[in-house]
């Protein structure tokens, strides 16, 4: 839990960005830089929370969206955090999930050869 306080506590810059609102027309927002996201062809962004802490997000689709500034340093930094979270994860999963099969038992079997040039196949393809 220390480490989600440490988290709340650094300061990761702000993001601009510019859209058209259907109401209110070009709006102009910032934001800190955690609050904004890209995806799926959309930008998110964090306006509020719910009584319950969770997040309430606008999703502005790409094509209105103007432009997105960023102080990129602390950004930068942010995002190797976030691959670096995402490469341990996978190999953790990695080590839990076994890729490929059990091969333990059948090390010593031969290949299993498919034959594509035999007469029985020839005539199934043509029919």
């Amino acid at each position: 839990m220390v480490d989600d306080d440490l988290e709340l506590e650094r300061d990761l810059g702000e993001a601009e960005i510019v859209y058209e609102d259907p109401e209110e027309g070009t709006v102009t927002k910032r934001v800190p830089n955690e609050h904004v996201a890209y995806f799926q062809d959309h930008w998110i962004v964090k306006t509020d929370e719910d009584e319950e802490g969770h997040d309430i997000v606008r999703r502005i689709p790409a094509r209105r969206v103007h432009y997105v500034e960023r102080s990129v340093e602390q950004f930068e930094e942010e995002v190797q955090t976030l691959v670096d979270q995402v490469q341990s994860f996978a190999s953790n999963l990695r080590t839990k999930i076994p890729v490929g099969g059990d091969t333990s038992e059948d090390e010593d079997a031969p290949p299993v050869e498919i034959g594509l040039d035999d007469d029985e196949g020839r005539q199934n393809s043509d029919r």
